[in-house]
């Protein structure tokens, strides 16, 4: 069935993702700054699911870097899942610019670097999704965490354009919208396959949907 590309794939929702693909006969690319962290979520998948699992390393931030990796991968992937995430310490970016910019290059800077090169390999070979996990935050989390946010809510804006973008060419690009915490990433995991497999465009986690006053539990657009 081809391969998946899992960015940012120590987070819990990642590692439900990469279960719930693999259970469908997809293999895997999970990929992230310390990929030794996941050689027992690889050896378990491989096992259970009997897919080929490869982890790889890649630094979001390293924007140099992005086309040799993505060169390197043989083959390519079918479809791409994004759940990098860096929250950072709000208080230390008030005094220190290299905080700010961390929190922005790895939440937004650093993903649309990367992913304007898988967009555009899907868009030349005319199929592939895109799935990539945004936030949504409460008054009280927007104040605790805004340059957080501020990066989060640019990378749902670019998400909403590639998905305009990549229609016409059969590439489906799915947000997820999730609070700080979700409750049960195995059953949001399978929820968010539900959805890509359906085409949407978006999808809430009930946190998020409780949040944003956008859905009563879980729902999608």
């Amino acid at each position: 069935m081809g391969y998946v590309l899992v960015l940012g794939a120590n987070s819990h929702i990642a590692k439900a993702l990469a279960e719930k693909y693999a259970s469908y006969g997809y293999d895997l690319y999970l990929v992230d700054k310390d990929p030794e962290n996941l050689e027992e979520t690889r050896n378990r998948i491989a096992e259970q699911h009997g897919v080929d699992v490869q982890l790889l390393k890649l630094d979001i931030t390293e924007f140099y870097n992005h086309r040799n990796f993505y060169n390197s991968l043989s083959p390519k992937p079918f479809g791409v899942i994004s759940t990098v995430d860096y929250q950072g310490d709000e208080i230390r970016a008030h005094k220190d610019f290299l905080e700010t910019k961390k929190i922005i290059d790895i939440n937004y800077t650093g993903l649309v670097a990367m992913l304007n090169i898988i967009a555009t390999d899907f868009e030349e070979c005319g199929s592939g999704f895109i799935i990539a996990v945004s936030y949504a935050s409460n008054k009280k989390e927007e104040l605790a965490h805004y340059t957080y946010k501020s990066a989060k809510d640019g990378l749902t804006s670019y998400i909403s354009g590639l998905r305009n973008r990549l229609d016409k060419a059969g590439v489906n690009v799915l947000t997820v919208m999730q609070g700080l915490d979700v409750a049960d990433p195995e059953k949001f995991a399978e929820e968010i396959l539900a959805a890509q497999q359906k085409d949407k465009d978006i999808i809430y986690s009930k946190e998020a949907g409780n949040l944003a006053g956008l859905v009563k539990g879980l729902g999608w657009k």
